[in-house]
């Protein structure tokens, strides 16, 4: 009788010197030397909740296929041992180790359980923006283009980062950024509609909802599919998000004969200019004001974001975190009110 296979298990909860096979993501490989020049490579393997080391030695049996086929990003299922090391903390005795296939999906291996990701589930994300997309634009041409578009690329959406390094940089933050853009711009047009009646012609409400849901839309074409380290495409690098959207939204307009042409180009400068800061990437200026609205509501959720992040990770002592890189400051992080 066959031996029945061994059941993966996760990698946070292997103790140590327990054996046994589990998937994990190649987070970084590093090729240094001893100080007599003896190559080696060191590689960081994770799951979402723990990283241990590997040190792939040019003498040992996983140098050459490490330094041939090992990649950044991509998910491995392991077979070894996990050590934990007094100096060096948690680390791998690799017995085996293979690229994961498809098949491994009937094992539980789920991409999005290895890496960082948003706290919210996408579906529910999704269908909450599909949902304000259907109830909160009247006009039913650009309603139909704005749920066209969300239906092509919904998968990518639920995937990509908003950023691969300043805001919402995880596994569906693209989503979660866009939802949280879309209800706030639903607040702040209802309350300058109600602010300013006179203004002719009044605040699109249309308009702003559906550029709250496509001012990113970009970034499903400028980012790679990889799930465990996503990369800028040649387009993405060539480009950027604000003409990938743009021409993204024009191409799949042409579908539409009886959407307004005037709308759909207000639509796409809200695409185009909604960075408002040439340094930022603006293309152009905001020139109507639904586009200021939109530009606010992005750059404040984006901003609170890296906020909560520093705030929420710093283990610098003291009342002030780390400068932030990206925000260009610390943070009072010990505070009582």
């Amino acid at each position: 009788m066959a031996r029945a296979k061994p059941k993966p298990v996760r990698l946070c909860e292997l103790t140590p010197g327990q054996h046994g096979d589990f998937f994990a993501l190649l987070a970084e490989r590093t090729r240094s030397a001893t100080r007599d020049g003896k190559p080696y490579y060191t590689c960081r393997f994770r799951d979402l909740h723990r990283t241990a080391t590997f040190v792939a030695w040019s003498d040992g049996a996983w140098f050459e296929r490490c330094e041939t086929e090992w990649r950044e990003g991509g998910f491995y299922k392991i077979r070894g041992t996990y050590l934990e090391h007094e100096r060096y903390g948690p680390q791998i005795d690799i017995e085996n180790i293979r690229a994961v296939v498809a098949a491994d999906h009937e094992d539980g291996f789920d991409p999005l359980s290895l890496v960082e990701r948003s706290r919210h589930d996408p579906e529910v994300m999704a269908a909450e923006l599909r949902t304000l997309v259907t109830t909160e634009i009247a006009d039913e041409p650009l309603r139909r283009l704005v749920l066209m578009i969300l239906d092509r690329h919904g998968d990518a959406l639920r995937q990509r980062p908003a950023t691969t390094n300043k805001f919402f940089p995880f596994a569906g933050g693209l989503l979660e950024h866009t939802l949280s853009v879309v209800r706030n711009c639903l607040l702040l047009a209802d309350k300058y509609r109600q602010q300013y009646p006179d203004l002719r012609p009044p605040l699109n409400r249309d308009l702003i909802v559906a550029a709250a849901v496509l001012h990113d839309i970009g970034r499903v074409l400028e980012f790679s599919d990889d799930v465990g380290s996503p990369q800028p495409t040649v387009p993405g690098r060539l480009l950027g998000h604000l003409f990938l959207g743009r021409d993204l939204v024009r191409d799949t307009a042409r579908e539409i004969v009886d959407i307004d042409p005037e709308l759909l180009l207000l639509l796409e400068h809200m695409i185009v200019a909604h960075l408002n800061l040439p340094e930022w990437g603006s293309a152009r200026l905001p020139l109507v004001p639904e586009c200021l609205i939109l530009h606010h509501a992005d750059d404040l959720d984006a901003k609170l974001e890296m906020y909560v992040r520093c705030l929420s990770r710093d283990v610098a002592p003291g009342p002030f975190t780390e400068r932030d890189p990206v925000l260009g400051r610390p943070l009072l992080k010990e505070r009582t009110r």
